[in-house]
């Protein structure tokens, strides 16, 4: 029999983080836990506006299956039982826990994963002015892969400063939809020219089919447009690469097919999250050996985060170890 625990935690960011879409002081999650013979597996999901999602729609939709649950419904039949999603992200994440707790077989064997290794992510650069912008990522400098997070007017201001001081690291932005059309090809040939690496999601979800018509010279990557595995024949011919998060897939198990499925079709892959603990980070770090950039800043934004947590040195993020997940 499996016991299931839900509850909802807060967790203070150690700065206002803006995007396109508004700023937020605090990451609200969802934490799960499936207990079975004496042992707990654990998973944690960020319900998100964007995707009418809610702390109470997502907790609900959890409980609905405590029955299901306590009956013996497995990892498998979740992913008929759930659409693709937070809730589904938790509990999926969960299980993967609790199976390698009850096997004592670590979630990175199962995943033929020998010896994963420390990757770099990313550290996001919060929306603002070009002269606030430019001196976070004077502070971050000695960060070798940095996000900006922009949102149309004044973009190409907000890159030069950032350029400027930050002029070794990777730079890729982060539009969140919020480009019009008549901005993608002006703006990808000054971003071109400042070297930036990639742009992720100019234009709205669902008005980016324009994108086969439009020249951008900085490869394109989906987020909001792609959510899981059948998404991706639509948005293949729009996107030069795609931004795995486990809140849209609905846990590392769509994940993997996900990416997977991606490398057939010759796109590239990012691993990212939205703002969580380490915990909802953990499946994400195995997910991310062996792809093309890493997004997994989620604990750096946070004022505290779990003890025990991941561990980072500098923006290098180290594969779970067995207390905190899998």
């Amino acid at each position: 029999m499996t016991e299931l625990v839900v509850r909802h935690e807060s967790w203070p960011l150690a700065q206002t983080f803006t995007i396109s879409r508004g700023s937020r002081t605090t990451a609200e999650v969802v934490v799960v836990e499936l207990h079975g013979d004496g042992v707990r597996g654990s998973g944690e999901c960020v319900p998100y506006p964007r995707y009418d999602e809610t702390v109470e729609g997502v907790i609900g939709l959890i409980e609905s299956l405590r029955i299901d649950l306590e009956s013996g419904l497995d990892r498998e039949t979740l992913q008929e039982r759930l659409p693709g999603g937070a809730a589904r992200n938790a509990l999926d994440d969960a299980f993967w826990d609790l199976e390698a707790k009850r096997t004592g077989i670590p979630v990175q064997q199962r995943l033929g994963i020998s010896d994963p290794a420390p990757v770099i992510t990313a550290y996001t650069l919060s929306l603002d002015s070009p002269e606030k912008m430019g001196a976070a990522a004077r502070q971050n400098v000695h960060r070798p892969l940095l996000k900006s997070k922009l949102a149309g007017d004044g973009d190409l201001e907000r890159m030069a400063a950032i350029r400027e001081n930050a002029p070794d690291a990777t730079l890729i932005v982060d539009a969140n939809e919020g480009w019009s059309a008549d901005q993608v090809e002006p703006f990808s040939a000054e971003l071109a020219r400042l070297g930036i690496a990639m742009i992720e999601q100019p234009l709205p979800a669902a008005q980016d089919a324009i994108l086969t018509e439009l020249d951008h010279p900085v490869p394109l990557w989906a987020d909001e447009s792609c959510h899981t595995s059948g998404d991706l024949e639509r948005i293949a011919p729009r996107y030069d690469l795609v931004n795995i998060k486990l809140d849209k897939t609905g846990g590392l198990t769509e994940a993997l097919v996900l990416k997977e499925k991606a490398r057939a079709l010759d796109l590239g892959v990012m691993v990212g999250c939205m703002i969580g603990s380490s915990l909802a980070m953990a499946p994400a770090a195995l997910l991310a050996q062996e792809v093309d950039y890493v997004d997994l800043d989620g604990p750096l934004l946070l004022g505290r985060d779990r003890d025990p947590g991941l561990r980072y040195e500098g923006s290098l993020l180290y594969p779970p170890l067995p207390e905190l997940w899998g």
